[in-house]
C-alpha cells in the first residue's frame, strides 16, 4: 500500500496516461486521464466523457470517482491527471472538490508546481464534516 512517502508516481503517471487513451472526446478533442491509489492500495481509473450537450460532460476525475465507489469505496491517498501529450493537468474547481471529499488524510496530488497535499490544492474547503449535525 503506498503511504505518504512511497508513492510510486510513475506508476501513477503511466496509468493515467492509458486511462487518457480511452476518454471520449469528440467535441473538445482534449482527452484527460487520471488515476489514484487508495488506502487499501487499490489503483482507480477514470478518463473524460464528453456529451454533445456540453454541460453534462463528465471530467475523469467524476469518473475515477465513480471507478472508487464501483470498486469498493474507500480513500484516495495519491492523484495523477494528465491530458493527451501526458502533461499534468491540475483538477478543476469541481473536481477539487470531488477529490477532496474522497480523500485520505494526507492526500497527494502532483500538480503543475509539483507534489502538494489535497489541503494545499484546495485550502479552507467545505466538506461532510460541516454538514455533520452539532450536538448540544
Amino acid at each position: 500500500m503506498p503511504g505518504s512517502h512511497e508513492v510510486d508516481w510513475v506508476s501513477l503517471e503511466l496509468a493515467a496516461q492509458e486511462a487518457m487513451r480511452h476518454a471520449y472526446a469528440p467535441y473538445s478533442r482534449f482527452p484527460v486521464g487520471a488515476a489514484a491509489f487508495t488506502e487499501d492500495g487499490r489503483l482507480v481509473t477514470g478518463c473524460n466523457v464528453e456529451n454533445a450537450s456540453y454541460g453534462l460532460t463528465l471530467c475523469a476525475e467524476c469518473t475515477l470517482v465513480g471507478a472508487l465507489q464501483m470498486s469498493g469505496g474507500g480513500r484516495l491517498t495519491a492523484f495523477y491527471c494528465v491530458d493527451g501529450e501526458g502533461n499534468v493537468l491540475m483538477p478543476c474547481g469541481r473536481c477539487r472538490q470531488l477529490l477532496y471529499e474522497h480523500r485520505a488524510p494526507g492526500m497527494q496530488l502532483m500538480t503543475v508546481s509539483g507534489i502538494k497535499t489535497m489541503d494545499q490544492v484546495l485550502p479552507d474547503a467545505f466538506g461532510p464534516e460541516n454538514l455533520e449535525a452539532e450536538e448540544h
